[in-house]
């Protein structure tokens, strides 16, 4: 059993309130580099790809060199998703990590929080990083990403001012306009450094009107660990509703070939949703649309 990429939250803390994402439920938690290391090993067969990712903003920790370090020597290559707003907060040099793939940085998380700092502040150390990529690192991709694309919640005057700034930052003609009739899925800033255009997208939960069937990539492309140690299905159970296993008590091993883990993988080859949650996902609705859906989520 091999998957592309494995999502493991370090920390579950934000440090932003964006207004996009549902409230919190869970405590504060953060996993330990030595149960991170430990966790590390027993994915050793499954993949060779983490993404530093399910909520949580792992910038948020002080000692984020030690998990990067971890990983490098475990032999594995991290996406890492951040708001953006504790770049500033950070030796822009750590985001260069040679375990570090790939940098996505929300850039909507800006207009959807009560910031302290002026656009032009929050975008300052991502363009440097951007600018510092290009001549320590280029082999490494950056995603600006913009997943405001949609008319229920516009963003056109927000993505003007924002375009307007990158612009001058990368001399490139960004039209906002054109961009929306277009909806192209990324645009070129430099080299592999992208603005990554997607639409909001609504987190699935036990009390949502939606219900439906259909297929999902969660536990056959990819699938969660909490920074509790819980492992879920997707990356989208943030609430660890599916809890297929606890990491302090059972071996991956284990957890991946429980019966519920099969149902599950077997339901979707069905296009069955065989849990509660699934059922109320709408998020699975775009695999019926687009086999390119967002694999860097």
């Amino acid at each position: 059993m091999k998957f592309y990429r494995v999502y493991i939250e370090l920390t579950n803390i934000c440090g932003l309130a964006c207004s996009f994402c549902p409230p919190k439920t869970l405590p504060n938690q953060t996993m330990s580099p030595t149960f991170f290391e430990s966790i590390l090993t027993q994915l050793q067969p499954y993949t060779k790809e983490l993404a530093y990712h399910i909520v949580g903003d792992p910038l948020t920790l002080s000692n984020l060199k030690e998990y990067l370090d971890i990983t490098k020597a475990k032999g594995f290559r991290v996406a890492l998703t951040t708001s953006g707003y504790f770049l500033g907060k950070r030796d822009l040099k750590l985001l260069l990590h040679p375990a570090i793939k790939q940098v996505n940085i929300s850039l909507n998380s800006y207009n959807k929080n009560s910031m302290p700092l002026s656009l032009e502040a929050y975008m300052a150390p991502i363009v440097e990083l951007c600018k510092l990529k290009q001549t320590l690192r280029k082999e490494m991709f950056i995603n600006l990403r913009i997943w405001n694309m949609d008319e229920t919640h516009s963003e056109k005057a927000f993505n003007q001012t924002l375009f307007t700034l990158l612009e001058h930052a990368f001399n490139i003609p960004l039209h906002v306009k054109e961009i929306d009739e277009a909806r192209p899925k990324s645009i070129r800033l430099e080299e592999k450094t992208l603005l990554h255009f997607d639409s909001y997208f609504e987190w699935p939960n036990l009390q949502s009107n939606h219900q439906s069937e259909g297929t999902c990539q969660g536990l056959s492309s990819h699938f969660g660990i909490l920074s509790s140690g819980i492992v879920v299905p997707c990356c989208l159970d943030k609430d660890g509703i599916i809890a297929l296993g606890d990491l302090h008590v059972s071996p991956l091993a284990k957890i991946l070939t429980s019966s519920r883990t099969k149902a599950i993988q077997q339901g979707f080859k069905q296009d069955h949703a065989v849990e509660l949650l699934c059922q109320k996902c709408a998020y699975k609705e775009r695999f019926k649309e687009n086999d390119d859906v967002r694999e860097d989520l």
